[in-house]
């Protein structure tokens, strides 16, 4: 089991990502704008089920500063129903396929555990995979991602969208998601995948106690000397801690994700992004 002493190193040795040929910075944290192309998605206001309505979106988040675009067409929500490949292959590609038709210089990325649809999705113009299942509910997807060379999410989580409430159960929350992780780091290295962002999965297979607990020390994740990527916007451990509805749930998020930035967050996976651009740039004040 790795050590949980982090290094006194910078959070990331990476300094960019390649993203099909254009590099991302990573010496500033990155804002990656959701755009769910699913009826359930767990926030509504993330929703979108036409072309023109997801064209206005990723206009109007490239416009407030979003460094990605997330596309996702299959619900992760605790509980989501399940769908068949070819319908989450009908949501995502035209997607992704109007947005790169409209906006090429934009960096998009596919949320998907499926092997299929990450390689149509980077097929019709996406340049990242945002994998919530680790590679672990798709043996192909590993292979897929070395052979599309593009930057690859591997978030934590145990079981699928419909089982994993039901296996948040650690002793040490932090050293076992460390410890999983650690393992799936292993196998995508020796597959051939170069550009890796973790993501330690805020509520997935977490109760609302673990996500505090993961945050707090969030850090931990320094050893892997990787990127990492927090998706804490508009979440139950905001809305839920607060007692208060998820549509007043922005300044819970903005707080949350400042004090991701301050423990080394190098991306944020957000509904908001102008917002967070504005968050972003008051912590790089705060740099030496």
């Amino acid at each position: 089991m790795p050590t949980l002493e982090a290094k006194d190193t910078l959070f990331s040795t990476k300094t960019t990502l390649n993203c099909r040929g254009k590099l991302l910075p990573l010496d500033t944290p990155q804002v990656m704008g959701i755009l769910n192309i699913t009826p359930d998605s767990f926030y509504a206001g993330s929703r979108f089920n036409s072309s023109e309505a997801v064209l206005q979106k990723a206009k109007t988040m490239l416009a407030d500063g979003a460094d990605i675009l997330d596309v996702g067409g299959y619900s992760s929500r605790p509980g989501a129903t399940d769908i068949p490949v070819q319908e989450e292959l009908d949501r995502v590609v035209p997607a992704i396929e109007v947005i790169y038709k409209n906006f090429p210089e934009a960096v998009i990325s596919v949320d998907t555990f499926r092997a299929a649809v990450a390689e149509a999705a980077v097929g019709a113009g996406a340049a990242i995979v945002n994998d919530i299942s680790g590679g672990n509910l798709d043996e192909a997807m590993f292979r897929t991602v070395a052979n599309l060379q593009v930057p690859y999410v591997l978030m934590h989580m145990r079981g699928t969208p419909q089982t994993m409430t039901t296996l948040a159960k650690y002793e040490d929350v932090v050293v076992e998601v460390v410890d999983e992780l650690q393992e799936r780091v292993a196998t995508l290295k020796q597959a051939g995948v170069k550009d890796i962002i973790l993501d330690p999965g805020f509520g997935f297979a977490k109760t609302i106690a673990h996500n505090f607990e993961l945050l707090r020390r969030l850090d931990a994740l320094r050893i892997f000397e990787l990127p990492v990527l927090v998706g804490l916007s508009r979440k139950s451990m905001v809305y839920k801690t607060l007692g208060i509805e998820q549509t007043d749930a922005l300044t819970g998020t903005i707080a949350l994700n400042t004090m991701a930035l301050m423990k080394g967050a190098a991306l944020l996976r957000v509904h908001d992004v102008k917002e967070m651009k504005q968050t972003v740039e008051l912590y790089n004040r705060t740099k030496n």
